[in-house]
């Protein structure tokens, strides 16, 4: 008994010594916070994550959900949305998640980027990396704090208008999280703020300089232009500038103005919104400066130019920040008609086909349009066949019928057909062969902010803060804007329509409707009509031809709620787990 009891003494003994052995961490290979201060290329790695979360890193399609589209795919996200399923349970335009996950590290980032060497032989080049590096951090925690005030800001059930948490520091507790929603208007100050932050430390542009004196204003401190050129030259293109900085300033002026979150319509608002915008647009040289085909930009002579690696950016007129080209057939294969081996995805409602005037200028419901309900495509503005198939286009050689007799691209006649008698044909590049045996690519981008949108969010600004032909300290008005746009778009010059517009209100309409036209599926129609309190229940209609019968009926109903849907959800989980306010009516 007692050699037993030895025994297992030594037994366990042995195992005790194994077992810490084995339980006791050795050094590894997995990497710490610590790493950053030796390594710029992880450190950098925290700001980049956060640029992976931008929401128009990608084309949202989100049209399907509003007036101008629906899908053919029954359970696309937004078709659902559309239909009922929103809720703080299940939202598909939910940005509180990356959102907060980007500023959190960009909140990091910032915490160290001071202590991190980022050039070890060159003490300018160093803190010049340093300076670039926290204006373009302050920039991306803006445009994230936006992006969470426009999907997610709203009434609380008091009826104060709220924005969302501010996190301005890493949080390192789960307490830290449970910070109350700040106003609104807190939210938005703090947004400024970090955009007035950021232009302490950006150029207006990127790019080689040649020589000192050629050096933007505030770089007073650069003694070898080599340096410079090395941190803000070429090489640093489509990363955050001081103009892409102005021009997020400009959205958020924008949004800050609008009916749903200015309800006593304070012009103040809607004047630093139109003179926000003023300020990039004389840079381009104001009216004047708008591309002659930056409404076509995502064609192929309009693709390579935008590739641009050097020389001046304002010469480049229409894409001001853009992801990196590349080459792909996805949004062909995904968006052209049957016949062409697509599989119909987006379909263009009737809706937005009416909201299209007639070349001369007067929209279809006037009778000086001339518009003939038998050839209702005859005549119209240039932008309608740029922009979508219908009945008799011509898409790649091929002409696509969608009326009875039309094969595969008529309406609903197989689950790829469209459902509304129109397919696609904005974004996409015909020279894609999206047949599976020969599968072909071309090149692309993803834009972030065109320069276009910048003149659309001048003029509506402008009218509301000085009428259609005020013009503030401006050398230019809301009616001159729109002018200069629907010239572009080869409406009939004299544009007699634009002469008769006189009222602000007249105005607010044509210049909406401008915008529904320019930057239709882009990502913009779902929040322009939140942030303009319109009616969101407006059915998507189509069109069904027999010939020369048109028969235009319903494709699908808006089930939103005009009560409270003009705001977005709080995550559901995010208010049982932090007490958060929810919107009113989401409860």
């Amino acid at each position: 008994m007692r050699l037993y009891k030895i025994f297992s003494f030594l037994l366990v003994s042995i195992f005790l010594f194994t077992a810490c052995e084995l339980l006791d961490p050795k050094d590894d290979n997995h990497s710490t916070i610590d790493r950053v201060y030796n390594d710029p290329a992880y450190a950098e790695g925290l700001l980049i994550r956060a640029f992976t979360y931008i929401p128009t890193n990608d084309y949202r399609w989100d049209e399907v959900a509003t007036d101008d589209a629906v899908s053919n795919d029954k359970l696309n996200t937004f078709t659902r949305m559309a239909k009922g399923e929103w809720s703080a349970l299940n939202d598909p335009q939910n940005v509180w998640d990356n959102s907060n996950r980007a500023i959190l590290y960009i909140n990091e980032f910032l915490s160290v980027v001071n202590d991190v060497t980022w050039k070890s032989t060159s003490k300018e080049q160093n803190d010049l990396f340093i300076r670039r590096l926290k204006g373009e951090s302050y920039a991306l925690r803006g445009l994230f704090k936006y992006f969470l005030l426009r999907n997610h800001g709203g009434f609380g059930p008091s009826g104060e208008l709220l924005g969302t948490p501010i996190y301005n520091e890493f949080l390192k507790t789960a307490s830290d999280f449970s910070k109350p929603r700040a106003t609104f208007t807190e939210c938005v100050n703090s947004t400024y703020a970090d955009f007035t932050e950021a232009l302490k430390y950006l150029p207006m542009d990127y790019g080689n300089v040649a020589n000192l004196a050629a050096l933007p204003a505030g770089f007073g401190e650069v003694t070898d232009v080599n340096n410079y050129n090395t941190v803000y030259g070429d090489f640093s293109r489509q990363r955050v500038s001081a103009r892409i900085t102005k021009a997020l300033r400009s959205r958020l002026a924008l949004l800050a103005a609008s009916p749903a979150f200015n309800a006593s319509d304070d012009q103040n608002l809607w004047q630093s919104a139109a003179n926000f915008s003023a300020e990039l647009l004389n840079d381009l040289g104001g009216v004047s400066g708008l591309d002659a085909k930056g409404h076509i930009f995502y064609l192929a002579a309009q693709v390579t130019e935008a590739n641009l690696t050097s020389g001046d950016l304002k010469d480049l007129k229409e894409i001001l920040w853009r992801r990196p080209v590349y080459s792909d057939n996805v949004r062909e294969v995904a968006n052209f008609p049957p016949s062409l081996f697509g599989n119909g995805r987006v379909n263009p409602t009737q809706n937005l086909v009416d909201a299209f005037p007639m070349a001369n200028g007067y929209p279809i419901t006037d009778a000086n349009s001339k518009y003939d309900p038998t050839k209702p495509y005859t005549g119209r503005d240039p932008r309608l066949a740029l922009y979508i198939v219908f009945n008799g286009s011509s898409m790649k050689s091929t002409t696509i019928q969608t009326g009875v007799g039309g094969g595969n691209n008529a309406v609903d006649a197989i689950p790829t057909s469209t459902r509304t008698g129109y397919y696609l044909r904005k974004l996409l590049r015909e020279e894609v062969n999206a047949n599976p045996a020969s599968l072909s690519t071309q090149q692309h981008f993803q834009t972030h902010i065109r320069n276009t949108e910048l003149y659309l969010n001048y003029a509506e600004a402008a009218n509301e803060a000085w009428g259609p032909d005020g013009k503030g300290t401006n050398a230019y008005s809301a009616k001159d804007v729109i002018a200069a746009i629907r010239k572009r778009a080869g409406i009939t010059q004299p544009d007699a329509y634009l002469a008769t517009v006189t009222t602000k209100e007249q105005m607010r309409t044509l210049i909406r409707n401008e915008r529904r036209l320019e930057l239709c599926f882009e990502g913009f129609r779902f929040w322009d009509l939140r942030r303009w309190k319109e009616n969101l229940t407006i059915p998507a209609k189509g069109v069904k031809i027999d010939g020369s019968t048109y028969t235009y009926f319903t494709v699908e109903e808006r089930a939103y709620n005009n009560e409270f849907m003009h705001y977005g959800p709080i995550p559901d989980r995010e208010v049982i787990k932090f007490s958060f306010i929810q919107n009113k009516g989401w409860n």
